[in-house]
């Protein structure tokens, strides 16, 4: 059964474009073009089915993005949330809010980048036994769910759980940049007060430790004054 994506999106040309993709990608898109008719929609869905994930317009008539994510959040925890944006302004303010949206996209995009975000946080979501990254033909990094481990060339690289946890959400989204406040989110669940120092210190053990296996490669790049991304190489 191919898994339902609500678009809420009120322009027209660009719903239609997301949906066209999406079914091509085997989803079942369904499209709402103001605030107003996102929560009576969802709570009239029938019990277990609910969209796996919703395409979320910042700018909407009617209630607007910022607190219909808030809404599906409180009531809908396993929604999976992607906020879209027309308003570059907006982004930091995006990042900085604890809104619990899952990604975002600033417009303009293409149609293929939003259905990669959308498989991207789905496969989060579903929470897979194993994910793993291929750089090059020789070298190879695989998470263990399970174990909690990350495993270079089939060699264990003894990562802390908070390390973990950090590779794990950038691997997820290979180039994506996570800005500090995002992977603090992802690192302290319990929304602990940390410093910016913190989420650094982090990194650099990471690095570290990865160095120790692949000591000619940096797969965990820093974008300055943004954050960092996981960026295998070619």
């Amino acid at each position: 059964m191919s898994e339902h994506i609500l678009i809420v999106e009120d322009e027209p040309k660009i719903a239609r474009l997301i949906a066209d993709y999406l079914s091509g990608s085997g989803y079942t898109p369904h499209h709402l073009a103001h605030g107003d008719d996102v929560i009576p929609w969802l709570q009239d869905r029938p019990e277990g089915t609910q969209p796996a994930l919703v395409l979320l317009d910042l700018m909407l008539p009617g209630t607007d993005g910022l607190s219909l994510c808030r809404q599906i959040r409180q009531q809908w925890p396993n929604v999976s949330v992607i906020m879209l944006t027309a308003r570059v302004e907006e982004v930091d303010r995006l990042l900085g809010l604890e809104l619990g949206a899952d990604d975002y996209i600033c417009k303009p995009f293409s149609p293929r980048e939003v259905v990669a975000r959308v498989k991207a946080v789905l496969r989060r979501a579903h929470g897979p036994e194993q994910e793993t990254q291929q750089s090059g033909s020789r070298s190879r990094l695989v998470l263990d769910h399970d174990g909690w481990r990350a495993l270079a060339d089939g060699r264990d690289i003894e990562l802390t759980a908070v390390e973990f946890q950090l590779l794990k959400v950038m691997m997820a989204s290979p180039g994506r940049i996570f800005s500090r406040d995002q992977l603090m989110d992802h690192m302290y669940r319990d929304h602990r007060i940390v410093s910016e120092r913190t989420v650094d210190s982090h990194i650099k053990k990471l690095r570290r430790k990865i160095a120790d296996v692949w000591p000619e490669r940096e797969i965990i790049r820093s974008v300055y004054g943004v954050g960092y991304k996981y960026q295998p190489e070619e």
